[in-house]
């Protein structure tokens, strides 16, 4: 990255991109160590970087390795080589945690995983029922030889390569099977209280049950060898939007085909024969570097299972509970109390069930005549989905932009497309080669004015998605609101997603790929150019991700500027700080605690006046992708005692946590401060846990 106003022709190395991604889930995987953090819980973490890794090599790890074939890209073979290092490195951690630390302590908790050695007498005959009533009528062992191919093997699903001696019944030596394991069949069993120790909850593995009978799905034969296998393909979605006369109908067609993608890792446990695991190898086409030897389950994700169906009350963390926005009175209609003001929900410390009530309201409001939403990531079940279901067959005007492309959730939103386009609903999917990104809702009332009906509208903006579930767990802003400008702007935005034409530019929303990027650069310069003539000048930036090489660079000319800067990035950040005559005014902090850090909060000050000053909510994260392939806003926050909350809610405590804070630096590794101090999340818990002072 070339840098103004440093030696022609120097650089600033940047961090590399997979590795911060990498050493964000050493973070997540450092809470499984806390001995402050419940028991389930840290297992909860170990599955964390168990289902972020999985998504690491199904979506990125399969892009880097393509770039790496590529001359020109800027990958070279020794950065492919170095990256998967690292993964080795954290998986081999992570394991070692899981046996070593956390397993361990949940044991003495009275809470047992049991192998088929640890099993009595009793147990084992109730696993061998289980296996003969529940298991064996699914499993359909093959063996493999011209007639019988290897079998398809669908992404991440649990596998059985058995190595066999002796002769199969037509009196031939083909030695290899393997077994697929139905999806449908759960990971972990539970074990009826009777038949565990005093205190203890037992649980069982399928993988185990599997394990103690393969010999019966083999008869005549011996199992001489076997092991568990997994493997994990490239599972974006191969679509070309360009040459499709209905994306919806082909990616419909491409998700069946998505678990059959091409491979890039693949799982044994360790005591897996050399000889089968090279077959595995050479059967995907994969080199020795994508195979993963682990200590244990290869799927760490399912033990999710166990975190669910353990009745251990004190090994989670406390039940938190959203507390009911103070802005707003339960009783009293939303639109009536928003022609007073704007109003700012923070979750999960404030309840997402305004906007499940505004919606609803809405729907039964003979009022309401247009109700318009965007739909990324809602989950397959969602309250707010059968609202619009139903404002629809009640005649309202219903537009839905659902983004077919939300990754993993191709599916769901296909399904809710499909239902809303049934009752009548106006179904868009953005634009093609953009992902609609942007969370909108906008309502329009027809209501009394001073000379007659008039259309009011109401709107509500979220740095997060429209799901009430992942609402409780993430951190995110939302905004509610009548303002006149920045409701006309979101009308603005839902008529270009649908009509395609070019409107008049939003005055105070910055949408991408318009407007965003050149207004979040233009502002950063200001801040430089204050810093340079001797005034105040601060930026603090709140996102989940800092890779776009053009906001880096304005930002690095900024603090050589003199200009203070704090960026608060939860995962990957590519911007070093602390680099002697390029980023000593940057800091670079993560914060990894009991929530989902989501929220994006932009501050920029340049200069004294108040009017030198200028906060943004958005949805959108400082990458490349979400500046230019996205559809993004950002929205001003105008109201100076909703910008000073936002300030003293998701800004100030976040740069002044001492415990769930890391501090990245130059190198690209992160230092954990935790001594034992203030907790922004926690902070933020005990404020809204309190009564109201009346």
């Amino acid at each position: 990255m070339n840098t103004e106003g440093s030696e022609q022709g120097a650089r600033l190395t940047l961090l590399n991109r997979e590795r911060a991604i990498l050493e964000f889930n050493y973070r997540v995987l450092a809470q499984a160590q806390r001995a402050d953090v419940p028991l389930l819980e840290r297992l909860r973490y170990v599955c964390i970087v168990s289902s972020n890794l999985d998504e690491f090599f199904e979506v990125r790890f399969g892009d880097y390795i393509e770039a790496s074939r590529q001359p020109g890209a800027g990958v070279s073979a020794r950065d492919l080589a170095e990256v998967a290092a690292a993964a080795h490195d954290l998986i081999d951690r992570q394991y070692a945690l899981f046996n070593d630390e956390v397993m361990p302590a949940l044991q003495r908790e009275g809470i047992v995983i049991l192998n088929h050695a640890e099993r009595n007498e009793e147990q084992r005959r109730w696993v061998d029922q289980f296996f003969q009533r529940q298991v064996r009528p699914l499993l359909v062992p093959l063996g493999l030889d011209p007639a019988h191919p290897f079998p398809q093997v669908a992404n991440k699903s649990l596998n059985f390569i058995v190595k066999l001696g002796g002769k199969d019944a037509f009196g031939r030596e083909n030695s290899i099977a393997i077994v697929k394991v139905p999806r449908v069949l759960a990971r972990v069993i539970r074990l009826p209280d009777k038949l565990a120790a005093p205190g203890q909850q037992a649980f069982v593995l399928l993988s185990s049950v599997i394990r103690a009978h393969l010999e019966e799905l083999f008869p005549g034969r011996s199992v001489e060898a076997f092991s568990q296998f997994r493997v994990t393909r490239d599972s974006d979605l191969a679509v070309d939007e360009q040459d499709v006369t209905n994306l919806r109908q082909a990616l419909r067609t491409s998700l069946s085909t998505r678990h059959f993608g091409q491979a890039i890792r693949l799982e044994v446990v360790n005591s897996c024969p050399p000889e089968l695991s090279a077959y595995l190898l050479h059967h995907f086409g994969l080199p020795e570097a994508a195979l993963y030897r682990v200590a244990g389950p290869v799927n760490l994700v399912r033990l999710n299972q166990l975190i669910d169906q353990a009745d251990a009350p004190l090994l989670r963390f406390a039940p938190y509970e959203p507390a009911w926005p103070a802005a707003l009175q339960r009783s009293v209609p939303i639109f009536e109390q928003l022609q007073h003001g704007d109003v700012l929900l923070h979750h999960p410390f404030e309840s997402f069930e305004p906007v499940v009530q505004m919606l609803r309201e809405a729907v039964y409001d003979p009022d309401v005549l247009a109700i318009k939403q965007t739909i990324y990531r809602t989950g397959a079940e969602s309250v707010l989905m059968d609202l619009l279901l139903e404002a629809a067959r009640r005649g309202k005007e219903v537009m839905a932009v659902v983004e077919l492309k939300a990754r993993f959730d191709e599916e769901a939103n296909i399904n809710w497309a499909e239902q809303l386009e049934a009752v009548g609903a106006q179904v868009v999917y953005g634009i093609v080669g953009l992902k609609t990104h942007a969370k909108l809702l906008l309502i329009t009332r027809r209501e009394e004015g001073t000379r007659g009906p008039v259309l009011r509208r109401y709107a509500h903006l979220s740095t997060g998605n429209y799901n009430p579930r992942t609402a409780r767990l993430y951190t995110d802003v939302g905004y509610l609101t009548a303002d006149a400008e920045i409701t006309a702007d979101a009308d603005t935005v839902f008529q270009q997603l649908a009509s395609l034409t070019k409107l008049r530019t939003p005055r105070q929303l910055l949408m991408a790929p318009f407007s965003l990027h050149k207004q979040m650069v233009r502002h950063i310069e200001q801040v430089g150019e204050a810093a340079a003539a001797g005034k105040p000048a601060r930026i603090v930036v709140k996102i989940n991700a800092l890779t776009d090489v053009p906001l880096i660079d304005a930002l690095v000319r900024a603090a050589q500027a003199g200009a203070q800067i704090d960026l608060i990035v939860r995962g990957a950040c590519m911007l070093p700080p602390g680099v002697a005559g390029w980023t000593e005014r940057v800091r670079v902090r993560s914060v990894v605690g009991r929530f989902l850090e989501h929220t994006r909060v932009l501050y920029f000050r340049w200069g004294e006046d108040g009017a030198d000053e200028a906060l943004y909510l958005s949805s959108a994260d400082w990458m490349s992708r979400n500046m230019f392939r996205r559809i993004e806003v950002a929205w001003p926050v105008r109201e100076v005692a909703l910008r000073q909350r936002i300030i003293d809610e998701c800004l100030v405590p976040y740069l002044h946590d001492a415990k769930d804070a890391w501090t990245l630096q130059a190198d690209g590794h992160y230092e954990r401060l935790d001594i034992d101090g203030h907790s922004a999340q926690q902070a933020l818990m005990a404020v809204y846990s309190a009564p109201p002072v009346v």
